[in-house]
């Protein structure tokens, strides 16, 4: 056992007598950290502690927050190697995966830190009275809750963190319970930097998560994981009135309508289906394909998902690694054994995996599912899986139906050197992110967000969090 975590209370780890562990995915068998269960009395604790420092933090010139900040995310950076194993041994991408994931964390936050700076929308607006000043102002949101997922246990509490507390705001993190460990060393390494109860960290299921985001000292809820969960968060901020902005799932696709280098093409179409076992919510689920191109694609995929190898994320030949949890390697079986029953033709994969020194790892071969019908559940629900489904057309009308069928509108990239095609791509694809002859990879200083069942409410990157992180206010000055 690696890790061995309480609650951070107001600057100090509390600990309680129920508790959790957390296993290797790639070898089930190994306890990786064991951590203490919150309960109501310490989310009322946290909430009041979180009250009690934010209002000094708020009244810090932002540029001083920000160079707090700084020094913060240097102290990351510093310690990527440390976050990067926590990553690995608890979520299983490969230690590759887990570096770029902690540096991409840190630009993001960096851009973040710039967008503090350059202004949170406040502005001098024209009064229509004579005598009267009129003033938009834009003031910290008070208590922020963010509760993160599993499949990046630093980037996305990064993604919440930054911009809460470089806005003025104090922020409670609520981790997956599959993933613990990164966050609880986001919460120690900014000991000595933020003050008590600045950025706080608490450990439960659905219960203390519940009692989170209806306390009514809670302003803000952010929060990134499914539908499903989304929808219970929504509800439960009725109590309190909550502001909510959500990232949720996403059935992405990338449309091949023409491909003059199809290699360079499904390099990157494979790449962003298949890194972090498909457990993105940018992955590449759906390849709507031209019907000319169709064979060329097939082959290309299977050929790619085939030779990819799987092992443990800690071992240097690895280039992929386990599903995080049984669960859902269950549920990315059920997926392709509903899409064989549909009709789909297994080209690679579809089997679980067994892996030689990874005993029980919940490892899935690569898939690629080829002849998916439209209307199927492999072409319209999330796998969140190492999946391909590959669909045909045979207009560009054709393709812009199919991908705009799904409830999700989160990302999706469109490969041509046809101008017009690519401008009803651009005009017509219904999410919130769109890419143009490359992958699903957002810039770090984007707005990352989606559209439909894709998202509620501001953007989590990029200027637009400002409306999130902030409350907006009239001021009429008389002179």
């Amino acid at each position: 056992m690696t890790y061995t975590y309480g609650n951070l209370i107001g600057g100090a780890w509390r600990d309680t007598p129920s508790r959790f562990d957390t296993f290797n995915p790639a070898r089930p068998a190994q306890v990786v950290g064991r951590y203490s269960l919150a309960d109501a009395s310490l989310v009322a604790e946290a909430v009041a502690a979180a009250k009690q420092v934010q209002q000094p933090w708020a009244r810090l010139p932002a540029a001083q927050r920000c160079e707090v900040l700084a020094r913060y995310i240097d102290r990351i950076e510093a310690h990527k190697e440390d976050l990067a194993r926590a990553i690995t041994a608890e979520q299983g991408k490969t230690l590759v995966e887990s570096r770029g994931e902690v540096t991409k964390a840190c630009a993001e936050s960096r851009f973040m830190l710039q967008h503090v700076m350059a202004g949170d929308g406040s502005r001098h607006v024209p009064s229509l009275r004579a005598g009267v000043r009129n003033l938009v102002m834009r003031r910290p949101r008070g208590v922020i809750v963010a509760i993160t997922p599993w499949n990046f246990p630093v980037m996305t509490p990064m993604r919440k963190i930054a911009p809460a507390l470089g806005f003025g705001n104090a922020v409670i993190v609520k981790a997956s319970e599959f993933t613990p460990a990164a966050v609880c060393l986001l919460g120690e390494l900014a000991s000595g930097l933020l003050a008590d109860g600045l950025l706080q960290v608490i450990h439960g299921g659905a219960d203390v998560g519940s009692a989170l985001v209806s306390h009514g000292g809670v302003h803000g809820v952010t929060f990134t994981g499914s539908v499903a969960t989304g929808r219970r968060i929504v509800a439960a901020t009725a109590a309190n009135l909550a502001a909510v902005s959500l990232e949720l799932g996403g059935k992405n696709a990338a449309v091949i309508h023409d491909a003059p280098d199809l290699d360079a093409c499904l390099d990157q179409v494979s790449n962003a289906a298949l890194m972090c076992s498909g457990q993105r919510c940018t992955a590449v689920s759906r390849v709507l394909v031209q019907r000319g191109l169709h064979a060329d694609v097939a082959a290309g995929l299977a050929r790619r998902a085939s030779v990819i190898r799987l092992g443990g994320g800690a071992e240097a030949a690895t280039q992929l690694g386990p599903m995080t949890h049984r669960a859902q390697l269950e549920q990315v079986k059920a997926a392709v054994r509903q899409a064989r029953e549909d009709g789909a033709e297994v080209l690679a994969g579809g089997t679980e995996v067994a892996i030689d020194g990874c005993e029980g790892g919940y490892f899935y071969a690569p898939t690629v599912l080829d002849r998916v019908r439209a209307d199927s559940a492999a072409a319209r629900e999330e796998i969140f899986g190492p999946v391909i489904s590959l669909i045909e057309y045979d207009t560009l009308d054709e393709a812009i139906d199919i991908l705009n069928s799904v409830d999700y509108g989160l990302t999706a990239a469109f490969f041509s050197n046809d101008a017009k095609a690519i401008a009803r791509f651009v005009d017509e694809c219904q999410t919130g992110m769109l890419h143009v002859n490359h992958g699903t990879v957002p810039d770090s200083h984007m707005p990352f967000g989606g559209i439909k069942a894709s998202g509620v409410g501001a953007y989590s990157v990029g200027p637009s969090a400002a409306a999130f992180y902030t409350t907006e206010h009239s001021v009429y000055l008389g002179t």
